[in-house]
Parts: C-alpha cells; structure tokens; sequence
C-alpha cells in the first residue's frame, strides 16, 4: 500500500509474446460430458422464472407469436414444460402464427405443424392488409422495402399480441434472445417488447443447442419439425422471398452469430478491450474465419452495440441463464449515449 506509483517500472501494453492458451469458441455453450443435464438445468431456469410470474400475476394463459424460426420455437418449448409443470391445460397457451410479406411457406409450414403437435390453441391472423392499410394512413410507398416497410410489420405483429393478451387475458411472451438484443437486432416497440422475456439472456448458439436437445427427446412429426426449423436460415422475413426462398438472411447483414456471441462474452464477462477480443478471436476460430473478417465483424459487433442501448435499457423481466446478461436491473448499468468512439479507434486500427 506504500508502494509509490512513480518507483513503480514501466508498462508497455504493446510488448510481443506468444499466445499459447486454447479458447473456447462457443463460450456460452456448456463444456459438460453429461449435455443432457446441462440442457436440462437451463430450461428449468427458464421454465421457473415463467412459472414464478405466472402464479404471481394469477394468470393461466399465455400468448407467444410463431414464426417458424428457432427463437419462436425455444420460448414455445419452454411454455410448454411450464404448463406441464404448473399442471396447466395446454391449450392456454395460445401460439399466433402472422403471416406477411416474407413469410415462406418453409416456415409457415413449420409454424403450424409445430404448433398442432405440441397440442396448443392455434391463431392465425395473416398481417397484409393491416400493414397495406397502415402504409396507407401514413403515406408510405409499399413499393419500397425500407425499415419503415419491415418495422411497420414487426409492430403490427406486436400489437395484435398485446391486444389478444387484453382480450384473452394472458401474458405476451417474448421470444428475441441476447444475441439479438446485443446487436440491436430487433424492432423497438416491436417483437422487442412482451410481458416477460423467457430467452432474454439465452445467446443464440446457445439457442440451437437447447433446440436440438428436445429435437433428441421428441418422436414422430415432433422431431421432424423441430429438425427442420434447426435447419432452417435464420431471418426476419420481412422482405418478399424470392422464388419462394427466403430472401434476408440475418447472418448475412449483421454477421455469423457464433462470432458475435464470442466477442459479446469476452467483452461483457471479462471486460476485454478490442485489441484482445480480436486476438483471442483470431486464435479461437483459426481456420474458420481469417483476420480481416474477424476485424470487419467486430467493428460492426462495436459499433450496434453501442448504439442500440436504448433498447436494452427498457427490457421486459425475463429470467437470468448464465453469466452473461444484458439487463438494465443489476447486469448492464450503461447508458444509451454512451460513446463508442475509443472502442471503434482501437478496433479500426487492428
């Protein structure tokens, strides 16, 4: 404690050494022999914190909207294992499937045979015409596929939720993940917002591996389905398909989210700067992806996460996983303006 700083020798940050450690490039994803177990103990986390709020709000149904997609999918699978755990009729678990301008007939199929054998109430309301009428209201060209025209429909898409929850009486369950939520890859006031969060701090690779555990536990059409959907590109589909194909491919806009995922635990777990996020990136995905893509995906992970705090700054509740969350009640006290700009110059100097 007596030490005086100035006799103290000098540090150079930049001093060459060889890195010789092993890192993990799917941080997130449980190092277990017994997976089976690992699966279990975070479902029943997610499962639990449903069920909590259920009792406490006395209610007995909830609304989730299906896309078809693996996020939709997981927090269905969760409202299942709670209703079955509460004892609770399935059928108070109301899955919504909203059809609109670029939904596949992949997903849409999915989205229905995922729903019919899990044994829940089924909705389908198809969004067109709403979304149509309100570029109407507002005078916009439906012609052009801006972030008005995707955003008018994730909002559209939140809004009959919520309104089914005042007349069905139940609770609106959020399915967006922490991947999604530290990119900002989400519309604001739009599939951003529900009454409680089961996959709020579930990153998505962890997401596809809970996905294939009960895809190994189910039989049948079950698992057929559950198959597809893990081998289905992950996307908004806010965008007409082309040919019937998905045409917007989240991956390809915002990057590969096992990257992402990497630089998100590094950063927020360990507080890593740039410079070694993108070393130990580098040396965790040697042979998957070079130097200039790790950089290129990182300054892109910086820069939205940065900019998109206001987002999590008003999060729904949801249950904690892990040890990497992103909530504004206790994990992530940031503020929405907070500048990105030392992070970037560091990033963009690699």
């Amino acid at each position: 404690l007596g030490t005086r700083i100035d006799c103290l020798p000098p540090v150079n940050p930049m001093r060459e050494f060889t890195l010789t450690r092993r890192f993990d490039s799917h941080p997130f994803i449980p190092k277990t022999e017994n997976m089976k177990e690992a699966c279990e103990e975070i479902f029943n986390i997610q499962v639990c914190g449903l069920a909590k709020r259920m009792v406490h709000t006395n209610s007995r149904k909830v609304i989730i909207g299906i896309s078809g997609g693996l996020d939709s999918t997981l927090a269905l699978l969760v409202a299942v294992r709670t209703f079955d755990k509460l004892g609770f009729d399935r059928k108070g678990i109301v899955g919504v499937t909203m059809p609109g301008f670029g939904t596949t007939d992949r997903t849409y199929r999915n989205a229905m045979t995922l729903m019919k054998n899990l044994d829940i109430t089924i909705h389908e309301i198809n969004i067109a015409a709403s979304v149509l009428q309100h570029f109407k209201d507002i005078g916009h060209d439906a012609t052009v596929h801006d972030v008005t025209y995707e955003n008018a429909q994730a909002r559209e898409r939140t809004q009959i939720l919520m309104d089914l929850s005042n007349q069905l009486g139940g609770l609106v369950i959020g399915t967006g993940d922490l991947s999604e939520l530290a990119l900002g890859w989400g519309t604001y006031n739009g599939d951003h917002m529900s009454m409680y969060a089961v996959n709020v701090s579930v990153p998505k690779t962890l997401v596809r591996v809970l996905v294939e555990h009960e895809a190994g536990l189910a039989s049948g059409k079950l698992r057929e389905v559950l198959l597809d959907i893990l081998d289905t590109p992950v996307s908004p589909e806010l965008l007409p398909p082309k040919d019937g194909v998905i045409s917007q491919k989240t991956e390809d806009l915002v990057g590969p989210y096992e990257l992402h995922d990497f630089f998100l635990f590094q950063m927020l777990r360990y507080g890593s700067s740039p410079r070694k996020i993108y070393r130990l990136a580098c040396r965790a995905f040697a042979g998957v992806y070079d130097g200039a893509t790790v950089k290129k995906w990182l300054i892109t992970f910086l820069r939205r996460f940065f900019t998109q705090q206001f987002k999590r700054s008003c999060l729904p509740d949801g249950p904690k996983t892990g040890s990497v969350a992103v909530s504004p009640r206790g994990d992530l006290r940031m503020p929405s303006d907070a500048v990105s700009r030392i992070w970037l110059e560091e990033a963009e100097a690699l």
